[in-house]
């Protein structure tokens, strides 16, 4: 007697977004077709909407002070156990970035390593950063006076069009090093290692709230961050590549509210090979001074 076995269906995975570590659907209902290098389908992600947008700037001002409260040496245990995670899940990572980026395994496997080698890099400079750019300032009188940095805030980040994780990371580890938190927009063509990294993160111990994810249409997101005005800082790293942006605006829009807008050096993505440095680290950081009086 011959039995004959279907055709196994595949589980397929929805895609959503990341808000105070949670995975809420877009309030909209959106979503929109990814597709992999080749053009070929490979998922439906969650189109955020301007709600979805506050929605990640409220639980992002919620976490911020418990943050930037822990001290810095829990900072580093804390982002050193997310490098934990991403080595656990290299696997996926490896497959998501070599479909979307279009890569051969191994260049994959080492785009994926450059990540993880990064983002223990930045989990390193939680408590060595004061030390490095706060200093005793020499006064004429009797007096202390210290300068040491302090977290911006909250920091919405638009992450790197083409670069799916190293570009990502390298914009969003040094941001929570000092403690601030995000609200980050991935690349909207290839958001999958950002939402894989969105689920290493709420396994993880980062408070929820302090790193939110939304995939979708960037240039429809960076308007109501740029003039959200509980966002303090803006990072326009994925400017360069996204559709229909008119960035001027963009910028203008944040400078209505004062914000900080770090803008790309180039009109190109750079070599994220690269880009690893103290500097975008204090790019969002600010310098509390403090005078105090000399015991006799």
């Amino acid at each position: 007697m011959s039995t004959t076995t279907a055709a196994r269906v595949d589980v397929r995975k929805t895609y959503k977004l990341f808000i105070g570590g949670k995975f809420p659907r877009s309030e909209s209902g959106r979503t929109y077709e990814v597709v992999d290098a080749k053009g070929k389908f490979a998922a439906n992600a969650a189109q955020a909407s301007r709600k979805d947008a506050r929605d990640a700037v409220r639980a992002a001002r919620a976490a911020q002070p418990g943050w930037a409260g822990a001290t810095a040496y829990n900072r580093g245990q804390v982002l050193y156990r997310v490098a934990e995670l991403l080595e656990g899940r290299r696997a996926q990572f490896v497959a998501d970035v070599a479909a979307g980026e279009g890569l051969t395994p191994r260049r994959a496997e080492d785009a994926v390593s450059a990540a993880i080698d990064r983002w223990v890099w930045y989990a390193g400079w939680t408590d060595k950063v004061a030390q490095v750019a706060g200093n005793a300032n020499p006064v004429a009188g009797p007096y202390f006076n210290l300068s040491v940095p302090e977290p911006t805030g909250v920091v919405a980040v638009l992450a790197p069009q083409k670069s799916s994780l190293l570009g990502l990371v390298s914009v969003l580890a040094p941001i929570l090093v000092t403690g601030n938190t995000a609200v980050l927009v991935s690349s909207e063509d290839r958001p999958l290692p950002a939402i894989t990294l969105s689920e290493v993160l709420a396994t993880s111990d980062v408070p929820g709230g302090v790193v939110n994810v939304l995939t979708g249409r960037t240039a429809e997101l960076a308007t109501p961050l740029a003039r959200h005005l509980d966002v303090n800082a803006l990072d326009l790293a994925g400017a360069v590549g996204a559709a229909d942006a008119t960035w001027g605006e963009v910028e203008a829009d944040a400078a209505e509210n004062l914000k900080r807008v770090r803008r790309p050096a180039t009109e190109s993505e750079p070599n994220w090979k690269n880009e690893q440095s103290l500097a975008a680290i204090l790019a969002f950081t600010e310098t509390k001074t403090v005078w105090h009086p000399k015991g006799m």
